[in-house]
């Protein structure tokens, strides 16, 4: 059994405003129609990250495995998609709150089948990708609450989502 990772608890809406000092990602110089093409683009990167034979190793108490993260970035792509489709089928919907650091112990991410998990990921990046492409200039300015009380509109939901896995493949790329 895996030591529990400390939850992160920083609220990460400020990379809406300002780059990232780790990864570097400028959301806010981000035109929302490349949205799509980075998260196919972004995907890819996993290939080589969940084939590492180190994939399920740690690199400290604190950080989690490629395959963690590959599992992760996987569930991302399906609950953005799924907010999206919220923000498009209804007025202002507040989103289910999601407790990612739960969702990891509970499902198990570092017992997870490496190929298995590149094919989920590979899988939901498209479908959020052609979501994100599907939405019409009309619907950008929809707006989604999350259970914290950070207001999105389409544009900025999908500008603050790509940091995740654009970072988060800098995080197994140091390791």
């Amino acid at each position: 059994m895996r030591v529990a990772i400390v939850p992160d608890t920083k609220n990460w809406t400020w990379v809406l405003e300002r780059p990232c000092p780790d990864c570097g990602l400028e959301t806010s110089q981000i035109a929302f129609r490349a949205i799509p093409g980075l998260v196919r683009e972004n995907s890819q990167g996993w290939r080589a990250a969940l084939a590492r034979e180190d994939v399920r190793v740690r690199p400290d108490e604190r950080t989690w495995s490629a395959l963690e993260y590959g599992a992760h970035v996987r569930d991302v792509f399906r609950i953005f998609r799924a907010r999206l489709a919220l923000m498009l089928e209804q007025d202002e919907p507040s989103f289910p709150n999601w407790d990612q650091d739960k969702t990891a112990e509970k499902d198990r991410y570092g017992e997870q089948d490496p190929g298995q998990v590149l094919a989920q990921l590979l899988e939901a990046a498209e479908a959020v990708a052609s979501a994100f492409e599907a939405v019409p200039d009309s619907a950008l300015g929809r707006r989604g609450l999350r259970g914290d009380g950070s207001a999105f509109t389409v544009e900025s939901l999908a500008r603050y989502f790509i940091h995740d896995p654009v970072h988060h493949l800098w995080d197994v790329g140091r390791a």
